[in-house]
């Protein structure tokens, strides 16, 4: 048996809980997992603060980064990734990712929206929930990091 590439290093990554007015959180459906659907999330370039991995994602994956802050949780969370994802992903590089989480608020139209604006497109479908719905559409390896980020903003809704 091939040991693993990975090291004990978690990715940089920020997720975003992005809320409507009704209090609703957007979600989209993974391309490449049909049936799992997630926040937008992804690496931290470089030296990107949060708040701009924050935005870069909103518009790589929502189309749209007419948002507003409202709070940058104050812990990182950490999940590590299934052991057949790990050599798949990023090279091996990683046990899991480190994410910090942003709530924001969506200030645009729905009609704003553009999962297709970033190539290759991350979602084929989107829509918003409540967010303690998000466990219910998440894959199992990420649900224990779903019930965190609902504890940290679940006064927002």
């Amino acid at each position: 048996m091939r040991p693993h590439r990975h090291t004990e290093l978690y990715r940089p990554c920020v997720g975003v809980a992005l809320f409507n007015t009704r209090g609703e959180v957007f979600v989209g459906e993974r391309i490449d997992t049909p049936g799992a659907w997630q926040m937008p999330q992804g690496g931290i370039d470089g030296d990107e603060t949060i708040e701009q991995a924050a935005f870069r994602e909103l518009y790589e994956e929502v189309g749209s980064n007419n948002a507003q802050i409202i709070r940058v949780a104050d812990r990182k969370i950490r999940y590590d990734l299934p052991d057949d994802m790990r050599e798949r992903l990023w090279g091996g590089m990683y046990k899991g990712q480190e994410q910090t989480w942003v709530a924001a608020r969506f200030l645009g139209a729905d009609s704003d929206i553009n999962i297709k604006n970033h190539d290759p497109a991350e979602f084929s479908r989107w829509k918003w929930i409540a967010l303690d719905q998000t466990i219910e559409l998440i894959v199992p390896f990420k649900r224990d990091t779903y019930k965190q980020v609902i504890a940290l903003f679940k006064d927002i809704v």
